[in-house]
């Protein structure tokens, strides 16, 4: 019960800073305010819009909103999200696309537990559906979460991954994102050891620490400077009696979200001062650019304690993923096992998460691999969210994934060779018909 009162506590400066935004958007909304011919009702009423729903949407789950897409048929086909495989702390969850005829890419995105939705990568799905079958890694908020459901540590997490690609078969492609990333290489590395029928076709991973010594951040640097025994005190917190996951031991949404926006308190702050311009001239949308990002973005969900816990100690403080020393239920994990999935890395140059070289680290860790099965790429002038949402996902990182997906596909490139072996038979059989070749 010693941190309850500090998790109630901080969801009561939220409903009321809630509250705050409501009741001064209604004050200053009251028609007798426009007797006054003076614009700080407007501003208050801007204000308090701005403020009601920046702090709503921090305890609300985003919805993927990808209703439809467009086939090569023209048509405008519906799109379903279904349950794979179900967990108490995660689902493998796909985006059935009905009435089209399925894709030979078969992709699973590994969505990061770190404080925010797997809706994150709204947009990664949305562009990748067109030419895949996409399934992505779908995590429950921490709080919703019965204490009889036992713990969550990066080991249980790796142990789901597992379970995940078993579901989808050998031809699957996994691209990990961010956190997840030196997971997803040991689950892979298990596999390969294991169950190497399982273990999948690809692996690309994007932005991740691998090796977060390779090229410190404020990120790593904080992870040094704490102690665990700080980082539990400070950081930790119970679920109160308002959720299901009540007296469940947490890192609080909340509490990342702060730290996250603590990273860039000027561009926040700028951003927001300008949405509250915006909306007292009348200029700001619903589904504006701002309030698209920051719904997503203040959108958080805790992570169990022992898995935040255990990721800073395991990965940032003992390196064990970079070092090779990680375990499962106590069995070595061997990356040099891996040796059929082809690996690809995707850094930002600009990315003040996980710097370039931190991904990359894993190339040199898999020593069983050929290096016609590695490959990386560095995008110039991109940060962290734009390596795998953003303007240079769309323009340049997706194209290079999708190649890398085909090129290391068995089945397509033996269509391909095919089909180049096809065309001269067929132009030499057309020319021999005499008139055709007149």
């Amino acid at each position: 019960m010693r941190y309850m009162a500090t998790y109630d506590l901080m969801e009561t400066a939220r409903v009321t800073n809630q509250w705050l935004g409501a009741s001064a958007r209604a004050f200053g909304s009251y028609p007798a305010t426009g007797l006054y011919p003076n614009p700080f009702f407007q501003m208050l009423s801007a204000w308090g819009e701005v403020t009601e729903r920046t702090f709503s949407r921090m305890v609300a789950k985003p919805d993927w909103g990808i209703n439809s897409i467009t086939a090569e048929d023209g048509r405008d086909h519906v799109v379903e999200v279904e349950t794979v495989v179900e967990r108490p702390f995660g689902d493998l969850i796909r985006f059935k696309v009905l009435g089209r005829k399925a894709r030979k890419r078969k992709v699973m995105l590994v969505a990061p537990m770190s404080g925010h939705y797997a809706t994150l990568l709204r947009s990664t799905v949305a562009s990748l559906l067109p030419d895949a079958e996409v399934y992505i890694t779908d995590w429950h908020n921490a709080r919703d979460i019965p204490v009889s459901r036992g713990k969550f540590d990066i080991e249980d997490y790796t142990i789901y991954l597992i379970e995940f690609m078993r579901a989808l078969g050998s031809d699957v492609h996994v691209v990990a994102v961010c956190q997840p990333v030196p997971l997803a290489l040991t689950a892979t590395a298990y596999l390969a050891e294991h169950e190497p029928q399982a273990q999948p076709k690809t692996l690309t991973l994007i932005g991740g620490p691998v090796d977060p010594d390779a090229a410190p951040t404020e990120v790593t640097d904080f992870g040094r400077r704490v102690t665990m025994g700080q980082l539990e005190e400070t950081a930790i917190q119970r679920v109160g009696f308002k959720y299901a996951g009540a007296g469940r031991m947490v890192y609080p949404g909340l509490l990342q979200l702060a730290g996250f926006m603590s990273m860039n308190s000027d561009k926040h702050a700028k951003a927001f001062s300008e949405q509250v311009l915006r909306v007292a001239k009348g200029e700001a949308g619903d589904h504006d650019k701002h309030n698209r990002f920051y719904d997503e973005y203040l959108a958080v969900m805790d992570m169990p304690a022992e898995f935040y816990l255990s990721t800073v100690e395991r990965i940032f403080k003992d390196r064990e993923i970079a070092r090779n020393a990680f375990t499962v239920n106590g069995k070595p994990v061997d990356l040099g096992k891996i040796k059929d999935v082809a690996v690809k890395i995707v850094e930002g140059e600009k990315d003040d998460i996980s710097a370039p070289g931190q991904c990359l680290a894993a190339l040199d860790l898999l020593t069983g691999l050929s290096a016609d099965k590695k490959a990386a790429h560095l995008e110039p002038g991109a940060g962290h969210y734009g390596i795998f949402a953003g303007k240079s996902w769309r323009n340049n990182i997706r194209p290079l994934v999708l190649d890398f997906i085909d090129s290391n596909d068995g089945a397509a490139r033996r269509k391909a060779t095919a089909n180049k072996t096809s065309k001269p038979r067929a132009v030499k059989k057309k020319a021999a018909g005499g008139r055709a070749a007149k």
